[in-house]
């Protein structure tokens, strides 16, 4: 059993704390609006739930998810999650987040620029290329025939096998992409983004979910281009 801290409690934080609820683990959510605007979601997951400020989620969490738009990622504490892993979900809009230079200019990656605001924590990249519905409806346990793998990339391969153990624990297998700086090959738009997993890639916010093995979300890692190459 592990206490996993959620940063940000919208579709894909709600859906990671659903799975991580189900799995056996203890959760505590935060959002930027405070704890009492989270009530009915910890009524609705049971005693396992609690809510708290991201401060407070942050100190708990013994792996902590960080599911905030791109543009608050500074805001995220950074003293309670020294010396903790952290699983990054972020992706970037320009027209939510605003330009940002060194991601225009794919000198960084989003994960990346996490990592340097919390430089005494080890982030992973993950969660950031499913479709919330789809991460729900496509969790299987260990060893069933139709289990999906996500992608993880990060520079701490402890931290990785810490995320990695969680995600099994909650019904994905795991591949592992490299290190944050190849984090990019799934970030949006690209071949291993959300259409991977659904089942008509060409509108995967209204279509069904599709698995992915190793083998079919490797092909998309490989096949993936630069925004400038695209």
């Amino acid at each position: 059993m592990t206490t996993v801290g959620l940063i940000g409690s919208g579709n894909i934080g709600g859906t990671v704390a659903r799975l991580a609820v189900a799995a056996g683990h203890d959760v505590v959510l935060s959002n930027s609006r405070g704890p009492e605007t989270l009530a009915d979601l910890v009524a609705e997951l049971g005693p396992r739930t609690r809510a708290g400020t991201p401060a407070e989620a942050a100190a708990a969490g013994e792996i902590v998810v960080v599911t905030v738009p791109l543009h608050a990622y500074r805001q995220v504490p950074v003293e309670e999650l020294a010396g903790k892993v952290v699983v990054d979900t972020n992706n970037y809009y320009p027209e939510r987040d605003g330009r940002i230079a060194e991601l225009d200019d794919e000198s960084t990656t989003t994960s990346e620029l996490l990592q340097a605001h919390l430089p005494t924590s080890s982030v992973v990249k993950g969660f950031n290329n499913i479709y919330f519905e789809h991460l729900l409806a496509l969790a299987r346990p260990a060893g069933a025939a139709d289990r999906s793998v996500l992608a993880v990339a990060g520079d701490d391969p402890a931290a990785k096998a810490t995320v990695t153990a969680f995600f099994d624990s909650i019904g994905y297998d795991t591949l592992d992409a490299g290190p944050l700086a190849e984090g990019w090959r799934f970030q949006r738009d690209t071949t291993a983004y959300a259409s991977l997993y659904a089942a008509n890639p060409e509108n995967f916010f209204d279509s069904g979910p599709a698995g992915v093995d190793a083998e079919k979300l490797s092909a998309a890692l490989a096949a993936a281009r630069r925004y400038a190459d695209a």
